[in-house]
């Protein structure tokens, strides 16, 4: 990938606050293009690090390259061209959603004005444009601060954990306008703590822990495991555990709440298929009614766990 084709180019990036280190020499570049989580416990540098990318607070070393302009040199050019949320979205309460957003909109360019109603419509806030703020909840002002980013009509999103406030149906919507941005070329770049809501909503993550990027790429990469595992269940599990553990390619089986978990050997992941077929007809041969034979797949969270620091251990 050429270096053009990067939304988002942070080189050696750190920002020290006295003695605390927010941000300690990230790497990391976001393609175009894509929805792209970036994760971490908090206090772990997530905030500060988009401050640093939208040219708000300058780096204590390193380089940030944004749509290909450096910044904070070409933050003018560049933010025209972005539409952002860092931390909870503020606006005047006593003016309603639509004003709000006029008022933004002056600021913009001429086309910003007639973006207003699309984008209230967008987000689902139509019906309640001509409210106060005031009378808006948490999940409403998440909307209307998405809606106010759409005002630019951007290349590239940065959201700062937007689906705070958030009811299950409203994430629901939130991944499907995410899906929406990204199916129009548009970039999205998340960070939440909402581990599983990033899972199903972006292509791409980087989780960050104590200011330093541990791991990056898609989820598929991040959640995919070492050796292969099946989960198991029948009507008789001593049995089932028993003539699994006599297959040439497992190497244990172990009983949880849930059932077996059946270990196969690191050489068996290209093989799965067949050896899970030949395990279900092993076990009906026996007698043993199978309920569920599946392979495990890591959780994004199980990962995240796994990479990050435990809250008693960061203070």
């Amino acid at each position: 990938m050429q270096p053009e084709d990067y939304v988002v180019e942070a080189q050696g990036v750190s920002k020290h606050f006295g003695d605390r280190v927010a941000v300690d020499s990230i790497d990391l570049r976001i393609p175009g293009g894509v929805a792209f989580g970036y994760l971490g416990p908090n206090g772990a540098g997530k905030t500060t690090l988009i401050r640093v990318l939208l040219g708000l607070t300058q780096p204590t070393a390193g380089s940030v390259r944004l749509l290909g302009l450096p910044m904070p040199e070409g933050r003018v050019q560049a933010l025209a061209r972005v539409g952002a949320i860092v931390e909870e979205p503020h606006f005047h309460p006593f003016l309603t959603g639509r004003e709000n957003l006029a008022i933004v909109a002056a600021a913009r360019d001429r086309e910003a004005g007639g973006r207003i109603d699309g984008a209230l419509a967008r987000v689902g806030l139509a019906a309640r444009a001509d409210d106060r703020v005031a009378r808006y909840s948490l999940g409403m002002r998440q909307r209307l601060g998405v809606a106010r980013c759409l005002l630019a009509d951007p290349e590239l999103l940065i959201l700062d954990e937007p689906m705070n406030g958030l009811d299950p149906a409203g994430m629901e919507e939130f991944r499907e306008l995410i899906a929406g941005f990204v199916g129009e070329g548009r970039t999205v770049v998340l960070s939440s703590h909402l581990l599983d809501e990033v899972e199903k909503t972006c292509d791409q993550v980087a989780i960050v822990d104590r200011g330093r990027i541990v791991v990056q790429g898609s989820i598929e990469e991040l959640t995919r495991t070492g050796a292969p595992t099946l989960l198991l269940e029948t009507s008789d599990d001593g049995r089932a555990r028993q003539i699994a553990s006599e297959h040439a390619n497992v190497t244990r089986v172990e009983r949880t709440r849930h059932g077996l978990v059946v270990h196969l050997s690191a050489e068996s992941k290209a093989l799965l298929p067949n050896i899970t077929a030949d395990l279900n007809r092993t076990f009906v041969l026996a007698g043993v009614a199978v309920y569920r034979l599946e392979p495990e797949h890591a959780t994004l969270e199980q990962r995240f766990l796994d990479l990050t620091t435990p809250l008693e251990d960061a203070a």
